[in-house]
């Protein structure tokens, strides 16, 4: 790999420098519409004594003006080499060398074909997996104006419309897609073809930040299949259903409660399709469990459509409704609007699985659910044994102004692959309205995408037209598979709009008014793929309007269900939770004492150390302190009696998590439940040693260097502990990190 990095570098830099002999390039291009569709106009400045670009030649016939000092002899030498002993080059130069001369010999169309012109070639590969996602077509309103990268125009590689039908091959190098082994001979024209398909169509993806070979070549082979990915018919009929299904829940809504805010998600039904399928996927993949977060925008189409609340709750909640029936026994919240409630329900898949899903409920503070939810995973996670973190899966829902500007996004990003943190890759789909409430992207954001901030993380980034309902659901469904596969976090950027303002009586045309000019006369999704159906013949308009009917039966039927139902407190969990008791139950404070016995014998485990371990000798004369104490029965202090109080917690079979600032240590030097050899940098917990076999998770210590992260870290961290039962004696305000 580090030759390739190398001379496409050189070839790169030999390329622009080439192209300047003749004039001074200029940063902008455009599409030529009269003429071939791959190339662009490029713009230059006369300059004095320009000079021709020089026509690619054969390699034997490379001057050191090309590829900059001896490249070229290198190029030479190394050719020689290999005609004389194959295995005295590097693998990658053999398998050049041998396809080469291989192909050459056996199709004519490629004999002119010069190693120069090969490097170049690459180099346009490679432009269009960096950039290709600069060309796609993302806003479905067509308001976005985007400048063509040059590194897309075939003519900046000396590239011509008469190099079109020339065939030319790829495939030597340890890549995969278009630069795997083994791949047919292909024209230019075909190449091109396949790229734009590829990287410039309903789909941009954000991928080569990601230093891992591994990883982009399995999104290389994902991406650049030979023919474009198409779904059967039966496929497409339950896309069909699953799109019917969502646009119609909101046209419902609408007509039924004309001046309610529900905060619909008109213009971004695709969403629930695309939901539905990565959960069906990931249910194929090994998935049993999955915990949802999102914001008020489109909540109420995923509790229905997605989590299957019952409709005639959700019609009832329109209503009114009736007083909630107390049940005893039950710990329950105290309820809230609507389009802040969650709920849990055990969804049959498509593949015949069945998957749980728990939708949290969130405030109005749209990334607050953020720590909460991936805090609940990593809880369920400890919970179920499931150790490789592929049972249990996080979802998160954003919108594009709070993803790029809510610090709590950032944070939780960066606790992702933290060992005491991660949950095995958080899925997170940005329904991206294109609009903060009334802001612009240009003024909420200085990057070009709203999802930028990922990429501190290297997670790839699949922005998608949310328009093309086919291409919401492959992206979905690869997010699904690629985080089942690295155990990593991916994004989906939904691009979309809002057909109606922040909410359904909001005016949105006092601030985007050529944008809403747009969307009063743009189709629906659902209009759009009707049509791209009945066109294909796949589907008839007879089988399309069974499915609207079928659907809204149903829906009135669950409007005159609504006018019976009683709803129950545990309708606003979004999980039930036995054995928590409600606040007006009575109960009784149990006794915390313990046996002196199991005090000694725990305290004897928390005070040894290993032999060979070695301590600072502070910490030693602590640690022999401790130990002195436990012998005696005199002078404990309050950290002795902490760290007895987590022992004996353990000994009972409770999960004890310690997350905050300074929490290994202890702020003033005072807890120091993890030690650290002195020599070796070795970590020793005593608390992970109290009895046999002890899981190590049982007891965690999960200290955080930002003071800034503290909030999200104790909601994070709360969930996370679940059912744990922790006791602490609180003397310092530290001693509250918990």
């Amino acid at each position: 790999m580090g030759w390739f990095r190398a001379g496409s570098s050189v070839a790169k830099l030999a390329s622009r420098r080439t192209l300047s002999q003749g004039g001074l390039y200029t940063a902008r291009s455009r599409i030529v519409p009269s003429q071939n569709h791959y190339f662009h106009t490029t713009v230059f400045k006369s300059k004095a004594q320009s000079a021709p670009v020089p026509r690619p030649v054969p390699l034997s016939k490379l001057t050191d003006s090309f590829l900059d000092g001896t490249s070229s002899v290198y190029l030479e030498e190394l050719q020689r080499a290999w005609e004389a002993d194959p295995d005295s080059v590097d693998e990658s130069w053999d398998n050049f060398f041998r396809n080469f001369v291989g192909q050459a010999a056996t199709s004519p169309g490629i004999s002119g074909q010069t190693i120069q012109e090969s490097m170049r070639l690459l180099l346009l590969v490679r432009a269009y997996q960096v950039n290709g996602h600069m060309k796609a077509k993302l806003d479905p309103l067509g308001l976005e104006e985007r400048e063509i990268p040059d590194d897309l125009d075939p003519a900046l590689y000396g590239f011509t419309e008469a190099d079109l039908d020339r065939e030319f091959f790829l495939g030597v190098w340890r890549m995969s897609g278009f630069l795997s082994e083994n791949r047919p001979v292909q024209t230019l024209r075909s190449i091109l073809t396949r790229l734009e398909q590829a990287y410039c169509g309903s789909i941009g993806f954000e991928y080569m930040n990601i230093a891992d070979r591994e990883k982009c070549n399995w999104l290389r082979d994902k991406i650049e299949t030979p023919t474009p990915m198409q779904y059967n018919r039966q496929r497409r009929e339950v896309i069909l259903d699953r799109l019917i299904w969502s646009t119609q829940f909101e046209n419902f809504l609408a007509t039924k409660w004309t001046t309610a805010k529900r905060f619909g998600l008109e213009g971004g039904e695709t969403l629930i399709p695309g939901m539905k399928e990565m959960f069906d996927r990931a249910a194929d993949l090994g998935v049993e469990s999955i915990v949802i977060g999102m914001p008020h925008r489109g909540r109420l189409n995923v509790l229905g459509n997605v989590v299957r609340k019952p409709l005639r709750q959700i019609f009832s909640e329109f209503s009114g409704g009736t007083k909630p029936v107390d049940e005893v026994g039950l710990y329950t919240g105290t309820g809230d609007v609507k389009y802040h409630l969650g709920t849990s329900y055990d969804r049959p898949t498509r593949g015949g699985k069945r998957i749980h899903l728990s939708l949290v409920a969130n405030p109005s503070h749209l990334e607050a659910v953020d720590p909460v939810v991936v805090g609940k995973t990593r809880a369920k996670q400890y919970y179920s044994n499931d150790v490789d973190r592929t049972k249990n899966m996080a979802v998160l829902i954003h919108g594009d102004g709070s993803f790029a500007g809510q610090g709590v996004v950032y944070e939780t990003l960066h606790l992702s692959a933290l060992a005491n943190y991660t949950t095995g890759g958080t899925i997170h789909i940005v329904v991206n309205n294109q609009v903060a409430f009334t802001t612009d992207p240009r003024a909420g954001r200085s990057s070009q995408y709203c999802t930028d901030v990922a990429k501190a993380l290297n997670a790839p980034i699949f922005h998608v037209n949310g328009d093309d309902v086919e291409a919401v659901v492959h992206a979905c469904e690869l997010a699904a598979e690629w985080r089942q596969t690295f155990h990593s976090d991916v994004v989906v950027d939904l691009v979309c709009y809002r057909r109606f303002g922040h909410n359904e009586i909001d005016e949105p045309s006092f601030t985007q008014p050529k944008m809403y000019k747009i969307i009063r006369n743009h189709p629906s999704a659902l209009q759009i793929y009707q049509n791209k159906l009945l066109e294909s013949g796949q589907v008839m308009k007879e089988d399309i309007g069974w499915i609207s009917e079928k659907v809204s039966k149903i829906l009135n039927e669950e409007f005159l269900a609504s006018k019976d139902y009683v709803p129950k407190r545990r309708d606003w969990l979004s999980a039930y939770w036995t054995g928590f008791k409600s606040p007006e139950q009575l109960s009784r404070v149990r006794n915390t004492g313990v046996k002196p016995e199991i005090l000694k014998n725990v305290g004897k485990a928390i005070t040894t150390l290993p032999d060979n371990f070695k301590p600072h000798r502070a910490v030693k004369k602590v640690y022999d302190q401790r130990a002195q104490m436990i012998e005696t029965g005199e002078g404990l202090d309050w950290a002795i009696g902490e760290a007895l109080a987590f022992a004996t917690l353990l000994v009972e079979g409770n999960h004890v998590r310690l997350s905050g600032q300074d929490v290994e240590r202890g702020t003033f030097s005072h807890r120091h439940s993890v030690l650290h050899d002195q020599e070796t940098g070795e970590q020793y917990c005593p608390l992970d040693h109290v009895i046999i076999n002890q899981n190590e998770e049982m007891f965690t210590v999960s200290k955080k260097t930002c003071f800034v992260t503290r909030t999200a870290n104790q909601i994070f961290l709360n969930l996370m502990m679940s059912k744990a039962t922790l006791v602490l004696i609180n003397k310092e305000p530290d001693l509250s990190a918990s």
